[in-house]
């Protein structure tokens, strides 16, 4: 990931210090904070203990943050292990140079994906017996024997083989000299949520399949179920491994567990101001005027749109922060651009760089701000950052406090 220097730009319309002088022409980009994601995962790593191994979930191209980084950051800070969804996320992060095990989490089925599996040495995702005995037979041909995890459905009606089938397919599977019972887990479907009962229920159901099978247990089994939430709240859940994504970049899953854990966000998302214009009261702003200015007013255009991910439903919802300031957006988000009302506030000018999301000297506004006025989750904020927005190392530096400066 490339570096953002703390060096000034060197232009008459530019700022007199900006994060970026080497792409002078960006309109948009996201700084990812690598120092940040390191810190997670110590933090993680001293939350769940010496003897239980910390996977870090790094599909959906790190949730938004690139994946190489944030897997490479995080392997600095304690993390054993990486999960992906699919084929070619693992092997993008083979080719990253990532040697630790990756497990792929989506359901594999096909004769070239197993022999996937096989050469970049990648641990496959169990759920049926068919499945099963593709691999076994792909396995077998190569003159292998290829470690695999079982995933239990307990209670997400997804992917997973029924819990009351789990017992008899681990038994299955053992008896395919092909392949070797690495792990066995669960997904939970609510371990964010203040009341316990459908976790304590998907553990128990978990439980009576590693009693049932405990008499044919296989050597060195990981045994993982916990995710963030469960990951901080309930060391009970920890078993051999926990696999943590959310928390690794910086938030708490769920409002109540927010400040359990010293967590650091990794992402700040920031953008240009390219125009400035004044316009008298009574202006309709954007697409199907939704915004009318009140009083003769200061507007500027940011580059950034729902293209990038900013959704367009907080269209006169949001705001964009400057040196701390809170600029309010106004009428609807376009493509490629939104707009700001500045009149209060003088010190903006074209070039300047706004935080759309993210930290700006004491203040800030977090992924949950954003979820919660789209009725959606921080998850889907995160990953929903589109590839036209570059990533960049934060590079924060002492001198500015861990902040860069914005101007």
């Amino acid at each position: 990931m490339p570096t953002a220097p703390t060096a000034p730009l060197r232009s008459d319309t530019q700022p007199e210090s900006a994060p970026l002088d080497f792409l002078q022409d960006s309109r948009a980009w996201i700084q990812v904070d690598e120092g940040a994601i390191t810190h997670n995962a110590q933090v993680l790593r001293q939350r769940i203990g010496p003897h239980v191994k910390l996977m870090a979930v790094v599909k959906a191209n790190g949730y938004g943050h690139g994946d190489g980084t944030t897997a490479k950051a995080a392997r600095a800070g304690g993390a054993d292990a990486f999960a992906v969804a699919s084929l070619a996320e693992a092997i993008g992060l083979r080719r990253q140079g990532l040697e630790e095990p990756i497990l792929v989490l989506g359901h594999l089925h096909q004769v070239d994906e197993a022999h996937a599996c096989l050469r970049w040495r990648l641990l496959p995702t169990i759920s049926t017996l068919d499945q099963a005995r593709l691999f076994h037979t792909v396995a077998r041909h190569s003159g292998v024997c290829l470690p695999v995890h079982v995933n239990l459905d307990t209670g997400m009606a997804r992917l997973g083989v029924p819990w009351q089938e789990g017992a008899a397919l681990i038994q299955a599977i053992l008896r395919l000299d092909g392949l070797q019972v690495a792990g066995i887990y669960s997904h939970l479907a609510a371990a964010d949520a203040v009341d316990p009962g459908l976790t304590q229920q998907q553990q128990q159901r978990f439980d009576q399949v590693l009693t049932a099978i405990a008499n044919r247990q296989p050597a060195r089994l990981c045994r993982h179920l916990a995710n963030s939430a469960a990951a901080m709240a309930d060391s009970g859940l920890h078993y051999d491994m926990v696999r943590v994504g959310l928390a690794l970049y910086g938030h708490a899953p769920a409002e109540h567990l927010e400040g359990i854990l010293p967590l650091r966000p990794a992402m700040a998302v920031r953008a240009r101001v390219t125009i400035l214009k004044n316009v008298p009261t009574g202006t309709g702003i954007s697409y199907d005027h939704r915004y009318h200015t009140k009083r003769p007013s200061r507007l500027a255009v940011v580059a950034i749109g729902y293209a990038d991910g900013v959704p367009r439903l907080l269209s006169n919802r949001m705001g964009v922060l400057h040196r701390g300031h809170w600029l309010p957006q106004v009428g609807s988000i376009t493509m490629d651009q939104l707009m700001i009302d500045t009149t209060d506030h003088p010190q903006l000018h074209t070039g300047s760089v706004v935080t759309v999301l993210g930290h700006d000297g004491t203040s800030s506004i977090s992924p949950r701000q954003w979820s919660q006025a789209c009725g959606t989750i921080p998850w889907d904020i995160l990953c929903g950052f589109s590839s036209r927005l570059p990533r960049l190392n934060a590079a924060h530096s002492a001198q500015h406090g861990g902040q860069m400066t914005i101007n």
